[in-house]
């Protein structure tokens, strides 16, 4: 796996860490957004971008369920992610990450754990860096985040397995000593100076389209992340159309719309 030093971008044949694209506009989505408090971080007040005040769209004479978030809102989902740049550890090298420049290039999927060296959290890791090839399949990246140092990290990937260590990873393990990324996406437990295990999959367009946050002692499923990923995914290639509780590639989905919709639930009863 190719590798270059700290201070350049570091490319192989199949990815980026990362490269460069213009901004391009949001797509539409059926996914509702979540609302959030009025003491929303700061960081989001200045951030990477915000979507424009509550709207819907409609196609033909059907409804749409897309809703934007209202600005002065800033629910996570539904928005542009804020963006970072920071050290990380890939293929045992000092690496530097940039989130935008993923944007028009990949989707991502973010997840955030509290500490190195721990218990729950080298399940998580290995656990998604051994489904790896399957996210890439999906034209998607995975990036780790703590806020441990770099070289903590280098230690930890260092370390075999079967010691509680991580091993070669397939994705970057990034470094948030500042404590600044996880304050920003709402994860950072103040008092404890660690973050919560949240995980964010963003889209081409930089738009924060899941969110999900579990308390320390809870792992996280790669299978649902996965499940969840490809759901976005049918819906954004088909902005007609909605994915229902546990929907799978290849299951029926449903449309947005009272009398379209019976379509779904008629199949559904009558298997």
């Amino acid at each position: 796996m190719a590798s270059l030093a700290s201070s350049t971008t570091l490319i192989s044949s199949s990815r980026v860490f990362p490269v460069k694209s213009s901004l391009s506009s949001p797509s539409v989505s059926f996914l509702r957004t979540l609302s959030s408090s009025p003491s929303a971080s700061p960081s989001l007040r200045s951030g990477f971008g915000r979507r424009s005040s509550l709207s819907s769209t409609s196609t033909s004479s059907r409804r749409s369920f897309a809703v934007k978030a209202q600005a002065d809102e800033l629910p996570l989902v539904g928005n542009k992610a804020p963006d970072f740049e920071a050290e990380a550890v890939f293929d045992q090298e000092f690496i530097k990450v940039k989130l935008s420049e993923y944007i028009g290039k990949k989707y991502v999927i973010l997840f955030f754990y509290p500490l190195d060296f721990t218990f729950v959290c080298p399940t998580e890791i290995t656990a998604f860096s051994d489904r790896h090839s399957e996210f890439e399949k999906l034209n998607t990246e995975i990036l780790g985040v703590s806020v441990d140092s770099v070289f903590s990290h280098l230690a930890w990937v260092q370390t075999d397995r079967k010691s509680g260590g991580l091993g070669d990873l397939n994705y970057p393990l990034v470094s948030d000593v500042t404590k600044s990324i996880s304050k920003s996406f709402g994860v950072l437990i103040h008092d404890q100076g660690i973050a919560l295990r949240g995980l964010f999959i963003i889209d081409k367009e930089g738009v924060i389209q899941h969110s999900t946050i579990n308390n320390l002692g809870i792992g996280r499923s790669v299978d649902e992340t996965m499940r969840t990923l490809q759901a976005l995914q049918y819906i954004q290639e088909n902005p007609d159309e909605v994915c229902p509780a546990g929907w799978k590639p290849g299951e029926k989905s449903m449309k947005p719309d009272p009398k379209l919709s019976k379509e779904y639930f008629s199949a559904i009863s009558n298997s």
